[in-house]
């Protein structure tokens, strides 16, 4: 019996060898895939976690005013704040939507609205950041109603604001990118909802403007939370899905860092294109996080939303540039 096995066991040390060696040689890559998916899901939670609860206040630009919680529903969470510029006077309006994967996030996170406002309001631009029902209390759907509800409040409210109703741009980022992104798309939500048509859209960094092929390829929970499993839901909610002739142009502000943002952008600046319509789209190497953040900043990144502003009408040019 001893003599029988003493081959197998001559040759274990060598099996032994073999795979460890083919272990450590996998190991790199694994790793690497390892790590690869982390970055992946710190993104992914990055939607979830980084416009969380309202910020400590900052401090507001000399003359600037904000009027904190006007109600555009009878939800706690449909209202809006606005900052007025010292002396607005037929003012322009940028209507700031924040993200937080459709489940979370406030109009009032320093994130969202900090930086905007320090740049846009001394220059003569209102700035408006509104709140949305959330997940799972309502629906992707219901939010894109709740965003037209607030815009046809902050118009019917502008005049005595010193604002222009028909001068609003809708920015979102994020989930907030998507609701902006698909008012644009079908704006026929928000005018029965009384909105006037508004002078074009900028959506930062939104991964969702063709929910269907997001959802049929592998994707993280958060959008299933959001989205369901319908496919018909999917079309009802989806940007791309919905786009029509004749809409206002749209800014699809993308991090170069994802893999996704920037493709669903350009698959929907090509689409509205072939439809007769302006749709640029504006790749950043910055985070997710910082195209939002960071939006308002003196440099390169801002002038060039800013360009995109001012080639929408005469009164944001003169104001921005």
């Amino acid at each position: 019996m001893r003599r029988g096995l003493s081959p197998l066991l001559l040759l274990l040390p060598a099996l032994t060898l073999t795979l460890a060696t083919t272990a450590a040689q996998a190991a790199g890559p694994l790793r690497d895939r390892i790590a690869e998916r982390r970055a992946a899901m710190q993104e992914a939670r990055g939607e979830l976690d980084e416009e969380g609860g309202p910020s400590a206040a900052f401090a507001l630009p000399d003359g600037v005013r904000r009027l904190a919680g006007r109600s555009y529903g009878a939800d706690p969470l449909q209202r809006y704040d606005v900052y007025l510029p010292a002396r607005p006077e037929h003012a322009p309006v940028i209507f700031m939507v924040h993200g937080g994967a459709w489940r979370t996030g406030d109009k009032a996170n320093a994130q969202v609205i900090q930086n905007k406002v320090r740049r846009w309001t001394p220059r003569g631009v209102i700035v408006v950041s509104v709140n949305y029902r959330l997940l799972p209390g309502a629906s992707v759907a219901q939010q894109a109603q709740d965003v037209s509800t607030a815009l046809a409040a902050a118009q019917s409210q502008a005049a005595s604001w010193g604002g222009d109703r028909d001068k609003f741009v809708l920015m979102g980022h994020s989930a907030g990118a998507h609701l902006v992104a698909l008012l644009a798309a079908a704006p026929a939500q928000a005018l029965s909802r009384g909105a006037t048509p508004w002078l074009g859209t900028v959506a930062l960094d939104s991964a969702a403007m063709d929910v269907a092929a997001l959802m049929r390829q592998r994707h993280f929970p958060l959008y299933d939370q959001a989205f369901g499993a319908e496919p018909g839901y999917w079309d009802s909610v989806s940007p791309l899905a919905q786009l029509k002739p004749g809409g206002a142009p749209l800014l699809a502000v993308c991090s170069s860092r994802r893999n996704d943002a920037c493709p669903q952008a350009q698959g929907y600046a090509a689409r509205a294109g072939a439809l007769g319509m302006r749709a640029q789209v504006l790749p950043q190497d910055k985070s997710h996080r910082e195209i939002n953040e960071t939006l308002g900043q003196p440099g390169a990144y801002t002038t060039a939303v800013e360009a995109f502003l001012a080639s929408l009408d005469p009164a944001l040019a003169a104001r921005l540039l």
